[in-house]
């Protein structure tokens, strides 16, 4: 199985893909506020490469439930001047997580490779054939609605079903509209319409997925379910949990895990490996 992203391909089985989350912006749950000039933004991306990011994820506008919508112009301000020098400055592709075309489409020409599309669930020709012109890689998320109602549709009658049968009806549907299967990852879309039991469901059956014969991605990092186990704490205290999750999900199957923190979970998957080649 490959998976492919304008000049970069990646053939598995290999390590599994590391992907570090670099928002700019000042409302995302976790780290909003962190990197919002240029410079911080760049330097800390450098850092995430050097820690062992295999692939970096610039978002500029917050996806977290209940987020503020941001115009298209202001998001461009925000990540563009950051894909631009990354794309120069490291040897991994980055990924634009946006759900606008036009943003989708100016982050491509600043050097972006990939688009997360957390808005993978509406119908949006002009996203697909931008992503298909460019050649790029492109993250299928299972969601519902908008940040700022799908919390609301968190109902199923099997979610495990009926997310894999979105991935693969929209797969076929992307496919139709020109962007190669090889180019597609595959999220299930851990927090996004979905409560705190349907992630662990989704979890626990997350080899399942590997039926649609395409790479998977989970992003798990930090979430609000973590809190949920374990004593209460604050965001940045939920990386035992995101740890956990990461390492499961590798065991069982997934290829990408997006992350906030790099270093801790690279080495945390580089331990799993060493203790899997123990076993030949």
């Amino acid at each position: 199985m490959v998976f492919c992203a304008r000049n970069f391909r990646f053939d598995f089985p290999r390590s599994p893909l590391v992907m570090g989350i670099l928002n700019v912006t000042p409302d995302s749950f976790s780290d909003g506020g962190h990197f919002l000039t240029p410079p911080s933004a760049i330097a800390y991306g450098i850092q995430m490469v050097e820690n062992g990011a295999d692939c970096l994820d610039v978002g500029g506008e917050s996806t977290r439930p209940g987020a503020i919508p941001v115009e298209e112009q202001e998001e461009m301000d925000r990540i563009l001047p950051v894909i631009f020098e990354l794309s120069r400055q490291t040897n991994v592709p980055i990924s634009c997580d946006t759900s606008k075309p036009r943003v989708a489409k100016a982050a491509l020409e600043a050097g972006a490779s990939i688009i997360n599309n957390v808005a993978g669930n509406r119908d949006e020709i002009e996203m697909w054939q931008t992503v298909s012109r460019f050649g790029a890689g492109y993250v299928l998320m299972h969601n519902r609605g908008t940040p700022a109602t799908m919390q609301s549709l968190a109902v199923y009658d099997d979610v495990r079903a009926e997310v894999e049968a979105f991935l693969a009806n929209r797969m076929s549907t992307l496919v139709a509209a020109g962007i190669p299967a090889e180019n597609i990852l595959l999220d299930p879309g851990i927090g996004f319409a979905k409560t705190s039991s349907h992630n662990l469901t989704l979890l626990r059956n997350i080899r399942s997925f590997t039926r649609l014969q395409r790479p998977l991605l989970v992003g798990v990092s930090r979430k609000s379910f973590i809190g949920n186990f374990g004593k209460p704490g604050a965001v940045d205290q939920r990386l035992g949990g995101s740890l956990a999750c990461a390492v499961w999900s590798v065991l069982n199957g997934v290829q990408v895990i997006r992350t906030h923190d790099v270093f801790e979970t690279t080495q945390a998957l580089a331990v799993l490996n060493a203790i899997e080649a123990q076993k030949k």
